[in-house]
């Protein structure tokens, strides 16, 4: 008798926790479908390991330009204006190299990406991963893919890559364009922004000067030129 109160007790506790839980994050998304993240846990673990205040500018989505939004679209994400969130072609692909023992390979959309840059914290656990499925499926609802793609394009980091030690942390496309080029975002040619979208998403590991960046930087110049335009939502 006991067992079964006690049972009842804890699942009636869970489920009021989980309705909580519900409840709140979308309110904290709806929030953020209006009001610019302040800040990001990654942003501030960079800050602290640096010790350096990072370099960050928020933009509008129209005050970007195109070439940064086709030059990271077609680096990270072709199918982002068509899929709700998940690019399930991609996943199968990743899945298979990776059981044949390749590199590692993830299959992340941008939507994705923002969700657990936005929401999340540092790590890989089931956990996180099943809150990343959560709150992408949020932000694909409730905010929709000019503002997915406008708050990727502001918090994702872009830098350093640089050997120097006193180089503050770099987040979002216009900190980055000046931080490289010294113009505004809207301003980059189409092969700057597609040399910034080729370090996308570890930037820390793949420096401009690196080969796989170069070659990562001319398919993304051809996929520009061939569909960039269409890729826009």
């Amino acid at each position: 008798m006991f067992t079964v109160l006690a049972l009842r007790k804890i699942c009636k506790f869970l489920f009021k926790a989980m309705l909580v839980f519900i409840v709140l994050s979308v309110l904290w998304v709806l929030c953020y479908r209006y009001i610019n993240p302040p800040i990001t846990s990654l942003q501030l673990s960079r800050e602290s390991s640096t010790g350096l205040t990072m370099k960050h500018h928020w933009i509008h989505y129209s005050a970007m330009g195109d070439n940064i939004k086709m030059a990271v679209l077609c680096g990270e994400d072709q199918q982002f204006k068509m899929h709700n969130g998940f690019d399930f072609k991609a996943i199968g692909k990743a899945f298979a190299r990776n059981a044949k023992g390749n590199a590692i390979r993830g299959a992340s959309t941008i939507s994705q990406q923002t969700a657990k840059n936005v929401f999340l914290w540092e790590g890989r656990s089931w956990l996180r991963k099943g809150m990343e499925v959560w709150f992408t499926l949020l932000i694909e609802v409730i905010w929709g893919k000019e503002r997915i793609l406008e708050v990727y394009l502001n918090v994702i980091e872009m830098g350093p890559i640089t050997s120097k030690r006193q180089t503050p942390p770099v987040f979002g496309c216009e900190a980055a364009s000046q931080f490289y080029f010294h113009k505004p975002c809207k301003n980059l040619s189409m092969v700057q922004a597609a040399k910034i979208a080729s370090i996308l998403p570890c930037p820390k590991s793949c420096g401009f000067g690196s080969r796989f960046a170069y070659s990562r930087q001319k398919i993304i110049i051809r996929s520009i030129r061939r569909w960039g335009h269409q890729l826009l939502p």
